[in-house]
Protein backbone atom coordinates (compact mmCIF):
# COMPACT_ATOMS: atom_id res chain seq x y z
CA UNK A 1 0.00 0.00 0.00
CA UNK A 2 1.17 3.49 -1.18
CA UNK A 3 2.29 5.73 1.98
CA UNK A 4 0.28 8.87 2.61
CA UNK A 5 0.45 12.31 5.10
CA UNK A 6 -1.77 11.74 8.11
CA UNK A 7 -1.96 14.02 11.13
CA UNK A 8 -3.05 13.20 15.04
CA UNK A 9 -6.20 12.35 15.41
CA UNK A 10 -7.12 11.58 11.87
CA UNK A 11 -8.83 8.03 11.21
CA UNK A 12 -6.02 6.30 8.97
CA UNK A 13 -7.80 2.53 9.10
CA UNK A 14 -10.67 0.50 10.47
CA UNK A 15 -9.77 -2.34 12.85
CA UNK A 16 -11.34 -4.91 9.91
CA UNK A 17 -8.57 -3.67 7.49
CA UNK A 18 -5.78 -4.00 10.52
CA UNK A 19 -4.44 -4.13 13.62
CA UNK A 20 -3.15 -0.71 14.87
CA UNK A 21 0.75 -0.74 15.26
CA UNK A 22 3.29 1.87 15.57
CA UNK A 23 2.11 5.22 16.01
CA UNK A 24 -1.45 4.62 16.24
CA UNK A 25 -4.16 3.76 18.29
CA UNK A 26 -7.55 1.87 18.04
CA UNK A 27 -10.69 3.91 19.31
CA UNK A 28 -13.84 1.72 18.91
CA UNK A 29 -13.02 -0.37 15.88
CA UNK A 30 -11.19 2.70 14.01
CA UNK A 31 -7.83 3.20 13.73
CA UNK A 32 -6.12 6.62 14.65
CA UNK A 33 -2.68 8.27 14.25
CA UNK A 34 -1.08 9.84 17.05
CA UNK A 35 1.70 11.65 15.31
CA UNK A 36 2.42 13.37 12.31
CA UNK A 37 4.06 11.46 9.45
CA UNK A 38 3.20 7.81 6.87
CA UNK A 39 0.81 5.90 7.03
CA UNK A 40 1.12 2.37 5.61
CA UNK A 41 -0.12 -1.05 6.30
CA UNK A 42 2.45 -4.09 6.23
CA UNK A 43 1.58 -7.72 6.99
CA UNK A 44 -1.81 -6.66 8.22
CA UNK A 45 -0.53 -4.41 11.07
CA UNK A 46 -1.09 -0.23 10.00
CA UNK A 47 1.52 1.89 11.37
CA UNK A 48 2.92 5.87 11.19
CA UNK A 49 6.01 6.12 10.91
CA UNK A 50 6.95 9.97 12.52
CA UNK A 51 9.57 11.41 15.05
CA UNK A 52 7.06 13.26 16.42
CA UNK A 53 4.97 11.43 19.49
CA UNK A 54 1.10 11.76 20.79
CA UNK A 55 0.49 9.92 23.93
CA UNK A 56 -2.71 9.28 25.87
CA UNK A 57 -3.39 9.28 29.96
CA UNK A 58 -4.78 6.18 30.97
CA UNK A 59 -6.39 5.26 34.87
CA UNK A 60 -3.76 4.58 37.56
CA UNK A 61 -1.34 6.66 35.28
CA UNK A 62 0.47 9.34 37.13
CA UNK A 63 0.65 13.05 35.54
CA UNK A 64 2.55 16.07 35.74
CA UNK A 65 0.78 19.07 35.54
CA UNK A 66 -0.02 23.17 36.37
CA UNK A 67 -3.45 24.25 38.59
CA UNK A 68 -4.48 26.81 35.95
CA UNK A 69 -7.87 27.75 37.32
CA UNK A 70 -9.49 27.71 40.86
CA UNK A 71 -13.00 27.59 41.73
CA UNK A 72 -14.66 27.23 44.89
CA UNK A 73 -14.75 23.69 44.98
CA UNK A 74 -13.19 22.38 42.07
CA UNK A 75 -10.23 23.15 39.59
CA UNK A 76 -8.70 22.20 36.31
CA UNK A 77 -5.00 21.88 35.39
CA UNK A 78 -2.97 21.59 32.32
CA UNK A 79 -1.12 18.38 31.64
CA UNK A 80 2.28 18.68 30.74
CA UNK A 81 3.68 15.07 30.40
CA UNK A 82 2.84 11.52 31.71
CA UNK A 83 5.17 9.82 33.48
CA UNK A 84 6.48 7.37 32.06
CA UNK A 85 5.83 8.13 28.81
CA UNK A 86 7.35 10.39 25.42
CA UNK A 87 5.28 12.31 23.54
CA UNK A 88 2.95 15.10 23.70
CA UNK A 89 -0.75 14.35 25.55
CA UNK A 90 -3.40 14.25 22.93
CA UNK A 91 -5.54 17.08 22.33
CA UNK A 92 -8.35 15.85 24.22
CA UNK A 93 -6.51 15.04 27.35
CA UNK A 94 -4.72 18.37 27.68
CA UNK A 95 -6.71 19.45 30.92
CA UNK A 96 -7.71 17.13 34.34
CA UNK A 97 -10.14 18.58 36.55
CA UNK A 98 -10.29 18.17 40.38
CA UNK A 99 -12.49 18.63 43.13
CA UNK A 100 -11.31 19.93 46.48
CA UNK A 101 -12.23 16.25 48.06
CA UNK A 102 -9.31 15.68 45.56
CA UNK A 103 -7.12 17.82 47.27
CA UNK A 104 -5.61 16.41 50.84
CA UNK A 105 -6.76 14.14 53.50
CA UNK A 106 -8.09 16.74 55.77
CA UNK A 107 -11.40 19.54 55.43
CA UNK A 108 -11.24 22.21 53.00
CA UNK A 109 -13.39 24.83 52.58
CA UNK A 110 -12.43 25.04 49.14
CA UNK A 111 -10.01 24.45 46.42
CA UNK A 112 -7.59 27.98 46.97
CA UNK A 113 -6.78 26.40 50.82
CA UNK A 114 -4.73 23.63 49.42
CA UNK A 115 -3.43 24.54 46.08
CA UNK A 116 -2.86 27.64 43.91
CA UNK A 117 -2.33 28.83 40.14
CA UNK A 118 1.29 28.03 38.83
CA UNK A 119 1.58 25.39 41.14
CA UNK A 120 2.84 22.19 39.45
CA UNK A 121 1.78 19.04 40.50
CA UNK A 122 2.15 15.11 40.31
CA UNK A 123 -1.45 13.97 39.93
CA UNK A 124 -3.43 9.99 39.64
CA UNK A 125 -5.64 9.72 36.86
CA UNK A 126 -8.43 8.31 38.01
CA UNK A 127 -10.97 9.41 35.16
CA UNK A 128 -10.34 9.35 31.65
CA UNK A 129 -14.06 9.83 30.01
CA UNK A 130 -16.02 12.19 28.75
CA UNK A 131 -13.18 14.34 30.78
CA UNK A 132 -10.11 13.37 32.34
CA UNK A 133 -10.11 13.55 36.22
CA UNK A 134 -7.34 13.93 38.64
CA UNK A 135 -6.70 13.23 42.17
CA UNK A 136 -3.56 14.12 44.61
CA UNK A 137 -4.97 12.86 47.52
CA UNK A 138 -5.11 9.06 47.73
CA UNK A 139 -0.80 8.77 47.45
CA UNK A 140 1.98 10.35 49.13
CA UNK A 141 4.09 11.19 45.66
CA UNK A 142 0.54 13.03 44.89
CA UNK A 143 0.36 16.73 45.48
CA UNK A 144 2.24 19.67 45.15
CA UNK A 145 6.01 19.60 43.68
CA UNK A 146 7.08 23.17 43.10
CA UNK A 147 5.27 26.67 44.43
CA UNK A 148 5.96 30.09 43.76
CA UNK A 149 5.48 32.84 46.13
CA UNK A 150 2.55 34.74 44.76
CA UNK A 151 4.13 38.49 46.37
CA UNK A 152 7.54 38.52 45.39
CA UNK A 153 8.24 34.99 42.90
CA UNK A 154 10.56 33.06 44.79
CA UNK A 155 10.48 29.10 45.07
CA UNK A 156 8.63 28.61 48.15
CA UNK A 157 10.66 26.00 51.15
CA UNK A 158 8.59 23.39 53.13
CA UNK A 159 8.23 24.24 56.98
CA UNK A 160 6.27 23.86 59.41
CA UNK A 161 4.77 26.69 61.32
CA UNK A 162 1.48 25.75 63.28
CA UNK A 163 -1.21 26.02 60.05
CA UNK A 164 1.33 26.40 57.61
CA UNK A 165 3.31 24.01 55.74
CA UNK A 166 5.25 26.53 53.26
CA UNK A 167 7.06 29.42 53.32
CA UNK A 168 8.99 32.35 51.46
CA UNK A 169 12.65 32.74 52.28
CA UNK A 170 12.87 36.14 51.26
CA UNK A 171 9.74 37.72 52.21
CA UNK A 172 7.10 37.23 55.08
CA UNK A 173 4.49 35.09 53.03
CA UNK A 174 3.05 31.63 55.01
CA UNK A 175 1.06 29.24 53.47
CA UNK A 176 -0.46 25.71 53.18
CA UNK A 177 0.00 23.71 50.43
CA UNK A 178 -0.95 19.75 49.45
CA UNK A 179 2.35 18.96 49.15
CA UNK A 180 3.73 15.79 47.53
CA UNK A 181 6.13 13.37 49.14
CA UNK A 182 9.29 15.57 46.94
CA UNK A 183 8.66 18.91 47.05
CA UNK A 184 10.98 20.79 46.55
CA UNK A 185 13.34 17.67 45.44
CA UNK A 186 15.31 17.36 48.85
CA UNK A 187 12.43 15.70 50.25
CA UNK A 188 12.76 12.74 48.14
CA UNK A 189 15.70 11.69 49.95
CA UNK A 190 13.77 11.67 53.48
CA UNK A 191 12.42 8.83 55.34
CA UNK A 192 9.49 10.93 55.76
CA UNK A 193 8.39 12.90 52.39
CA UNK A 194 6.80 16.65 52.64
CA UNK A 195 3.82 15.03 53.03
CA UNK A 196 3.78 14.45 56.74
CA UNK A 197 3.45 18.23 57.09
CA UNK A 198 -0.21 18.22 55.21
CA UNK A 199 -1.04 17.10 58.76
CA UNK A 200 -3.84 14.81 57.30
CA UNK A 201 -6.61 14.28 59.42
CA UNK A 202 -6.05 16.91 62.06
CA UNK A 203 -8.11 19.93 62.25
CA UNK A 204 -7.28 23.63 61.98
CA UNK A 205 -5.88 25.57 64.33
CA UNK A 206 -7.81 29.12 64.68
CA UNK A 207 -5.22 30.81 62.54
CA UNK A 208 -5.88 29.31 59.23
CA UNK A 209 -9.71 28.50 60.22
CA UNK A 210 -10.20 32.29 60.53
CA UNK A 211 -8.95 32.80 57.19
CA UNK A 212 -10.47 29.91 55.52
CA UNK A 213 -14.01 29.82 56.85
CA UNK A 214 -14.65 33.36 56.09
CA UNK A 215 -14.89 32.69 52.15
CA UNK A 216 -13.14 34.57 49.22
CA UNK A 217 -14.26 37.81 50.66
CA UNK A 218 -12.85 37.41 53.90
CA UNK A 219 -9.77 36.25 52.63
CA UNK A 220 -9.07 38.34 49.56
CA UNK A 221 -5.93 39.96 51.53
CA UNK A 222 -4.60 35.89 51.56
CA UNK A 223 -5.32 34.76 48.22
CA UNK A 224 -5.18 38.10 46.02
CA UNK A 225 -1.80 38.15 44.93
CA UNK A 226 -2.05 35.05 43.24
CA UNK A 227 -3.73 37.25 40.16
CA UNK A 228 -0.37 38.34 38.56
CA UNK A 229 1.62 35.63 36.76
CA UNK A 230 5.07 37.14 37.25
CA UNK A 231 4.47 36.35 40.92
CA UNK A 232 4.11 40.16 41.97
CA UNK A 233 1.06 41.67 44.08
CA UNK A 234 -1.20 42.72 41.97
CA UNK A 235 -2.54 46.64 42.12
CA UNK A 236 -6.14 47.46 41.61
CA UNK A 237 -6.92 50.06 39.04
CA UNK A 238 -10.44 52.02 40.02
CA UNK A 239 -12.15 55.18 38.54
CA UNK A 240 -12.45 57.63 40.54
CA UNK A 241 -16.15 57.40 42.34
CA UNK A 242 -16.33 53.29 42.40
CA UNK A 243 -16.74 51.82 45.73
CA UNK A 244 -14.61 49.16 47.08
CA UNK A 245 -11.31 49.52 49.09
CA UNK A 246 -7.78 48.42 47.83
CA UNK A 247 -6.61 49.26 45.14
CA UNK A 248 -5.40 52.00 43.09
CA UNK A 249 -7.77 55.50 42.09
CA UNK A 250 -7.80 58.11 39.63
CA UNK A 251 -6.77 61.06 41.82
CA UNK A 252 -9.69 63.56 42.54
CA UNK A 253 -9.52 66.41 40.28
CA UNK A 254 -9.99 69.90 41.56
CA UNK A 255 -13.80 71.62 41.15
CA UNK A 256 -13.79 72.60 37.58
CA UNK A 257 -10.72 70.91 35.64
CA UNK A 258 -12.69 67.66 35.24
CA UNK A 259 -14.78 67.75 31.95
CA UNK A 260 -17.39 65.46 30.66
CA UNK A 261 -17.44 64.68 26.68
CA UNK A 262 -20.53 62.61 25.25
CA UNK A 263 -21.38 61.83 21.77
CA UNK A 264 -17.96 60.29 20.92
CA UNK A 265 -17.68 58.51 18.09
CA UNK A 266 -17.73 54.73 19.51
CA UNK A 267 -14.38 54.02 16.82
CA UNK A 268 -12.77 57.29 18.27
CA UNK A 269 -9.65 56.27 20.94
CA UNK A 270 -8.37 57.40 23.80
CA UNK A 271 -5.45 59.14 21.75
CA UNK A 272 -7.50 60.74 19.49
CA UNK A 273 -9.26 62.19 22.09
CA UNK A 274 -6.64 63.03 23.98
CA UNK A 275 -5.11 64.73 20.93
CA UNK A 276 -8.03 66.87 20.56
CA UNK A 277 -7.88 68.35 24.28
CA UNK A 278 -4.47 68.87 25.11
CA UNK A 279 -4.36 71.72 22.19
CA UNK A 280 -6.23 73.72 25.52
CA UNK A 281 -3.87 72.54 28.19
CA UNK A 282 -2.01 69.89 30.20
CA UNK A 283 -4.21 66.75 30.71
CA UNK A 284 -3.85 64.99 33.97
CA UNK A 285 -5.73 62.09 33.33
CA UNK A 286 -8.21 61.07 29.82
CA UNK A 287 -10.56 58.01 30.26
CA UNK A 288 -12.93 56.56 27.63
CA UNK A 289 -15.00 53.98 29.28
CA UNK A 290 -14.71 50.58 26.80
CA UNK A 291 -17.92 49.13 25.19
CA UNK A 292 -17.61 45.97 23.56
CA UNK A 293 -15.19 44.80 21.69
CA UNK A 294 -12.44 47.75 21.36
CA UNK A 295 -15.28 50.37 20.96
CA UNK A 296 -15.91 53.01 23.68
CA UNK A 297 -18.80 53.86 25.15
CA UNK A 298 -19.63 56.93 23.52
CA UNK A 299 -18.75 58.85 26.85
CA UNK A 300 -15.34 59.94 28.37
CA UNK A 301 -14.02 62.54 31.13
CA UNK A 302 -11.08 64.63 30.25
CA UNK A 303 -8.66 66.82 33.71
CA UNK A 304 -7.11 69.58 33.01
CA UNK A 305 -4.59 71.01 35.38
CA UNK A 306 -6.39 74.45 35.93
CA UNK A 307 -9.96 75.47 36.14
CA UNK A 308 -9.27 78.28 33.08
CA UNK A 309 -7.86 75.46 30.78
CA UNK A 310 -10.84 73.57 30.71
CA UNK A 311 -13.19 76.42 30.84
CA UNK A 312 -11.38 76.93 27.45
CA UNK A 313 -11.71 74.03 26.35
CA UNK A 314 -15.59 73.90 26.60
CA UNK A 315 -15.77 76.98 24.87
CA UNK A 316 -14.37 75.37 21.85
CA UNK A 317 -14.45 72.08 21.92
CA UNK A 318 -18.75 71.87 22.74
CA UNK A 319 -20.23 71.15 19.81
CA UNK A 320 -16.84 70.31 17.59
CA UNK A 321 -17.71 67.81 15.07
CA UNK A 322 -15.82 64.79 15.62
CA UNK A 323 -16.05 61.56 12.95
CA UNK A 324 -19.37 63.34 11.81
CA UNK A 325 -21.30 63.67 15.11
CA UNK A 326 -21.02 66.47 17.27
CA UNK A 327 -19.29 66.37 20.78
CA UNK A 328 -21.00 67.59 24.05
CA UNK A 329 -18.19 69.17 26.29
CA UNK A 330 -19.05 70.47 29.94
CA UNK A 331 -17.87 70.68 33.48
CA UNK A 332 -18.50 67.20 34.89
CA UNK A 333 -19.52 68.37 38.22
CA UNK A 334 -22.12 70.95 36.73
CA UNK A 335 -25.77 69.92 37.90
CA UNK A 336 -26.49 70.48 34.50
CA UNK A 337 -25.18 66.54 33.80
CA UNK A 338 -28.04 65.66 36.22
CA UNK A 339 -30.45 67.03 33.40
CA UNK A 340 -31.23 70.17 34.83
CA UNK A 341 -29.80 71.66 32.32
CA UNK A 342 -31.96 72.66 29.19
CA UNK A 343 -30.13 72.76 25.98
CA UNK A 344 -30.63 75.91 23.89
CA UNK A 345 -32.51 74.84 20.27
CA UNK A 346 -31.01 77.28 17.21
CA UNK A 347 -33.88 79.93 16.27
CA UNK A 348 -35.96 79.97 13.74
CA UNK A 349 -38.96 76.94 13.23
CA UNK A 350 -38.50 73.87 14.20
CA UNK A 351 -39.14 71.05 11.53
CA UNK A 352 -39.17 67.18 11.78
CA UNK A 353 -37.44 65.68 8.62
CA UNK A 354 -38.05 61.49 8.16
CA UNK A 355 -37.97 58.53 6.31
CA UNK A 356 -34.20 59.91 5.99
CA UNK A 357 -31.67 56.92 4.53
CA UNK A 358 -29.61 55.87 7.04
CA UNK A 359 -25.98 56.98 4.90
CA UNK A 360 -28.05 60.55 4.94
CA UNK A 361 -25.51 63.36 6.73
CA UNK A 362 -26.07 66.92 7.95
CA UNK A 363 -24.22 68.17 4.39
CA UNK A 364 -26.08 66.01 2.10
CA UNK A 365 -29.66 67.15 3.69
CA UNK A 366 -28.73 70.51 4.14
CA UNK A 367 -27.99 70.63 0.27
CA UNK A 368 -31.23 68.69 -0.39
CA UNK A 369 -32.85 71.39 1.35
CA UNK A 370 -30.87 74.09 -0.45
CA UNK A 371 -32.73 76.71 -2.54
CA UNK A 372 -36.03 76.29 -0.27
CA UNK A 373 -35.20 76.75 3.39
CA UNK A 374 -31.96 78.56 4.86
CA UNK A 375 -31.11 75.35 7.83
CA UNK A 376 -29.82 77.54 11.21
CA UNK A 377 -29.43 74.23 12.81
CA UNK A 378 -29.81 70.67 13.29
CA UNK A 379 -30.12 67.66 14.93
CA UNK A 380 -29.33 64.05 13.66
CA UNK A 381 -30.74 61.82 15.65
CA UNK A 382 -28.66 58.50 16.60
CA UNK A 383 -28.78 55.55 18.69
CA UNK A 384 -27.74 55.86 22.01
CA UNK A 385 -25.71 52.70 22.40
CA UNK A 386 -24.70 51.92 18.84
CA UNK A 387 -23.98 55.98 17.57
CA UNK A 388 -25.96 54.66 14.63
CA UNK A 389 -28.34 57.34 12.35
CA UNK A 390 -32.31 56.51 13.48
CA UNK A 391 -33.64 57.43 10.08
CA UNK A 392 -34.59 61.05 11.14
CA UNK A 393 -33.64 64.75 11.82
CA UNK A 394 -34.73 67.82 13.20
CA UNK A 395 -33.83 71.23 11.32
CA UNK A 396 -34.28 74.58 12.41
CA UNK A 397 -34.89 76.93 9.33
CA UNK A 398 -34.43 80.96 9.51
CA UNK A 399 -37.92 83.17 10.40
CA UNK A 400 -38.33 84.15 6.91
CA UNK A 401 -39.14 81.04 5.74
CA UNK A 402 -42.59 79.78 6.05
CA UNK A 403 -42.77 75.92 7.19
CA UNK A 404 -46.37 75.61 5.39
CA UNK A 405 -44.90 75.95 2.46
CA UNK A 406 -41.35 74.12 2.98
CA UNK A 407 -44.03 70.67 3.86
CA UNK A 408 -45.66 71.58 0.31
CA UNK A 409 -42.64 71.55 -1.16
CA UNK A 410 -40.34 68.97 0.24
CA UNK A 411 -42.62 66.14 2.29
CA UNK A 412 -42.48 63.76 -0.26
CA UNK A 413 -39.68 64.74 -2.43
CA UNK A 414 -36.82 61.90 -3.00
CA UNK A 415 -33.04 62.02 -0.94
CA UNK A 416 -31.21 58.99 -2.12
CA UNK A 417 -33.74 56.78 -4.19
CA UNK A 418 -36.36 57.53 -0.58
CA UNK A 419 -39.12 59.49 0.27
CA UNK A 420 -38.23 61.99 2.30
CA UNK A 421 -41.42 63.09 5.00
CA UNK A 422 -41.23 66.43 6.39
CA UNK A 423 -43.29 68.67 9.04
CA UNK A 424 -43.30 71.63 11.80
CA UNK A 425 -42.82 70.45 14.68
CA UNK A 426 -42.51 73.33 16.31
CA UNK A 427 -44.27 76.81 15.52
CA UNK A 428 -42.37 79.31 14.45
CA UNK A 429 -43.41 82.45 16.01
CA UNK A 430 -41.40 84.64 18.13
CA UNK A 431 -40.60 82.80 21.39
CA UNK A 432 -43.89 80.89 20.89
CA UNK A 433 -44.28 76.64 21.09
CA UNK A 434 -46.92 73.97 20.93
CA UNK A 435 -47.40 73.00 24.38
CA UNK A 436 -49.22 70.14 25.99
CA UNK A 437 -51.17 71.26 29.27
CA UNK A 438 -48.35 74.26 30.15
CA UNK A 439 -45.14 72.20 30.78
CA UNK A 440 -42.84 73.99 28.50
CA UNK A 441 -42.15 70.70 25.83
CA UNK A 442 -43.05 71.13 22.54
CA UNK A 443 -45.97 69.03 21.27
CA UNK A 444 -45.34 66.81 18.03
CA UNK A 445 -47.93 67.24 15.11
CA UNK A 446 -49.89 63.79 14.41
CA UNK A 447 -48.11 63.75 11.21
CA UNK A 448 -44.56 64.43 13.06
CA UNK A 449 -45.87 61.32 15.12
CA UNK A 450 -47.56 59.40 12.66
CA UNK A 451 -44.38 59.51 10.54
CA UNK A 452 -41.63 58.66 13.91
CA UNK A 453 -44.63 55.31 14.19
CA UNK A 454 -43.83 54.35 10.60
CA UNK A 455 -39.97 55.01 11.44
CA UNK A 456 -39.98 52.43 14.25
CA UNK A 457 -42.05 50.08 12.61
CA UNK A 458 -40.15 49.61 9.16
CA UNK A 459 -36.57 49.65 11.33
CA UNK A 460 -38.41 46.29 13.15
CA UNK A 461 -39.68 44.80 9.91
CA UNK A 462 -37.58 41.84 8.85
CA UNK A 463 -35.65 42.10 5.61
CA UNK A 464 -36.72 39.49 3.41
CA UNK A 465 -34.26 38.24 0.35
CA UNK A 466 -35.21 38.98 -2.89
CA UNK A 467 -37.11 36.76 -4.71
CA UNK A 468 -35.98 35.88 -8.19
CA UNK A 469 -38.42 34.04 -10.42
CA UNK A 470 -37.37 31.11 -12.30
CA UNK A 471 -36.67 31.19 -16.00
Amino acid sequence: MTASLVTPGMQVSTTSDCEAGEGTIERDGAIISTVIGRFSIDEGIGSVSATKMITSANIGDTVICEITRLNEKNGEAQILVVEGQTGSITPDQLYGQFRVTDLVDRYMHQTSDAVRRRDICRALVTKVSPIISINFRDRDDCGVLQAICPPCGSELIAEQNGDWNVKCPNCDYQSFRALADNFAAGWAELEQGASVLNNPGKRWGKVAEALFAKGPAGRATFIAADVREDGRERSYFRFEGEGGSGGQRREKAAPGTRLFVGGIPREITTEQIRDLFEKHGTIKDCFLPAGDGTANKGFGFITFSSKDEATAAIGSLNGHKLGGRRIAVKDADDDSKKGNHKRKDPEGTKMYVGNLPFKATEESITKHFEGTATINGMALATDRNTGKPKGFAFIWIAEGDKGEEIVAKMNGSELMGRKIKVDIAQSGNKGGTRNTGGDDKPAKTSRELQAMREEEQDANKPRRRPHHKKE
